[in-house]
């Protein structure tokens, strides 16, 4: 009976100093596990800044070069050193950042500078909460030229001009110090969506985002408007832009420009082989340009980082500046 009675309790002590032991092992794994996601945490967190930190010094590296062509020249074309995209570069060679283990890290930046205004500003559809039916058309025939329905460019235009009305007594109602505070109807509490980026387009309605796809690579928003430089703008925005070209006609002219671009837009015209352009088209034309597009695309390791930002470039001479308008980080 003793016997008995003492095999068994050597088998509930075994079965507890498993129990226990199974206990201290899991709790061990799982502050190993923890420590393990607290240190990638970290390792991520350092990726991100260094991604920033590179992204940032292309991106001042651009306004550089930026600022040297105006001081140079004040036509911009395709021929010039901004325009010229920066392949895949591996940066392993300059980014602090070796493993441990003495892996050589994997680490390229690649991008370009575009002419924001080689594309169709959608801002010039409304100014100061009026549509401007010059800019609607041309918008129209874009969407033409993009096979999408051009009936879009007039719900576009009702949107911006909708938007910037509702703004303007928002902006007009500054209050004095002291002053009580002026109440808020609900009507003004729910202003239209204002478009600030071509993504916004998609809260017109019919919109798709299969129609955005179709012309993304040929528009943008910049917040006042803008001219078309003929030097850099595509065959299907010249095109929409002068009313009496044809897009056979916008491509044939987009490959002539590229062994002689052009001057000014008194060259341009002349160069249209007979071709008449409308007063109204005709102001909307230039061949310099203020505003671009810097595109950055950094590979860090594991992680990947796109960078698009908007930079104002104003003054010629010696002293001309640059100013970033936005960054978007994706």
């Amino acid at each position: 009976m003793n016997a008995r009675r003492h095999s068994h309790q050597q088998g509930v002590a075994v079965i507890t100093a498993l129990l226990l032991t199974t206990l201290a092992i899991t709790i061990v794994a799982s502050l190993f596990w923890q420590q393990q996601v607290q240190v990638r945490a970290i390792e991520n967190q350092r990726l991100q800044l260094q991604k920033q930190w590179i992204l940032r010094g292309a991106l001042d590296w651009s306004r550089l070069i930026l600022r040297e062509d105006a001081r140079h020249s004040r036509v911009d074309h395709l021929g010039e050193p901004w325009a010229v995209p920066l392949a895949e570069t591996r940066l392993d060679e300059y980014v602090e950042n070796k493993d441990p283990s003495g892996d050589v890290p994997d680490a390229s930046l690649s991008g370009g500078v575009v002419d924001a205004q080689s594309r169709f500003n959608l801002t010039n559809l409304a100014q100061n909460g009026k549509v401007n039916p010059t800019e609607v058309a041309a918008f129209a025939r874009l969407l033409s030229l993009t096979r999408q329905n051009p009936s879009l460019a007039q719900a576009a235009a009702d949107l911006m001009a909708t938007a910037q009305a509702a703004a303007a007594p928002a902006a007009a109602t500054g209050s004095t110090p002291g002053a009580p505070a002026a109440p808020v109807s609900s009507s003004a509490s729910k202003k239209p969506l204002d478009i600030l980026q071509i993504d916004d387009l998609l809260a017109v309605p019919d919109f798709t985002p299969e129609a955005l796809a179709a012309i993304k690579d040929f528009i943008v928003v910049i917040p006042q408007s803008t001219k078309i430089n003929v030097n850099t703008a595509p065959a299907e925005v010249l095109a929409a832009r002068i009313g009496t070209l044809s897009l056979s006609e916008a491509t044939a002219i987009v490959a002539a420009r590229e062994s002689a671009w052009f001057k000014d837009v008194p060259d341009f015209e002349q160069r249209l082989q007979g071709k008449t352009i409308d007063a109204a088209d005709k102001q909307q034309l230039a061949v310099s340009t203020n505003y671009f597009l810097v595109n950055g695309i950094v590979r860090l390791n594991r992680a990947g980082m796109q960078m698009q930002a908007l930079i104002e470039r104003s003054g010629s001479g010696a002293m001309p500046t640059t100013q970033v308008i936005w960054i978007r980080e994706s």
